[in-house]
């Protein structure tokens, strides 16, 4: 039974207990696991939350240090600073489609070393067998933590701050939610001129910031999401994708 809160750890008000934790122990890291402890969360030092993009850094830039050149794969919600950060410390970033089954067949495909997605999901292949186990994902964290001589909030502290709405659920119909990421795709790149990356619904890319619509594997429903260099950038893009979307709907 879970008494307390929902066992999600990408939700940050499933993680505030653990946070207030690793405040007054003062201690090295804080780690949470879903129910059925395939998906990882992470708290700093300074009780921040690691998102799932920002740990798979973590991972790659440990993995490159033994396997230089190595690719690394991240889903296409995760942040630009991680395909970045792999290309700038000589790995190969591959950006891939969001799900569990679709993650391990690219995988075997790329012969990637590690993957991973916003929802803690983090398979490695890297001295261990390519599936998702978040119990070694911890230990992983802790053997990174262990050989290093400064804090897990220092790590981070040279990735670029980037800002990013949630990830917001849009209503639609299962005959038109492909259709209406079709179109919005279309308008972005013919239209606008855009670089789009399709690989999974359309990744539309700004010089400071990108915006992402796709259609939910599962239900009837739009996933959106943006990231920019600034809070009112990112809400610019959000708004550009979610009116073109109420225009394709209307």
């Amino acid at each position: 039974t879970f008494p307390n809160h929902h066992p999600d750890p990408t939700v940050a008000e499933n993680v505030e207990e653990l946070i207030e934790k690793v405040k007054e122990l003062k201690a090295d890291v804080g780690i949470a696991f879903d129910g059925d402890v395939d998906r990882i969360g992470a708290i700093d030092d300074e009780g921040n939350i690691i998102w799932g993009d920002r740990l798979l850094i973590l991972f790659a830039r440990s993995i490159l240090k033994a396997v230089p050149g190595a690719t690394i794969i991240g889903e296409v919600k995760c942040s630009r600073t991680l395909f970045e950060d792999i290309a700038k410390r000589g790995g190969n970033p591959v950006m891939w489609r969001t799900g569990h089954s679709l993650i391990k067949a690219a995988m075997k495909e790329h012969h990637a070393e590690v993957a991973g997605e916003m929802s803690g999901h983090m398979f490695f292949q890297n001295r261990w067998y390519g599936f998702d186990d978040a119990i070694y994902s911890g230990a992983r964290l802790l053997e990174i933590i262990a050989n290093s001589d400064i804090s897990l909030s220092e790590m981070l502290a040279d990735v670029p701050e980037m800002y990013s709405t949630p990830e917001t659920r849009i209503d639609t119909t299962e005959a038109t939610k492909f259709q209406v990421v079709e179109k919005a795709r279309d308008y972005f790149k013919d239209d606008l001129g855009l670089n789009v990356n399709t690989i999974d619904g359309a990744r539309i890319e700004w010089a400071d910031g990108w915006g992402l619509l796709r259609a939910s594997n599962t239900s009837p429903v739009l996933v959106m999401r943006a990231e920019a260099e600034t809070p009112e950038r990112c809400e610019e893009i959000r708004d550009l994708i979610m009116n073109k979307v109420n225009e394709l709907q209307s």
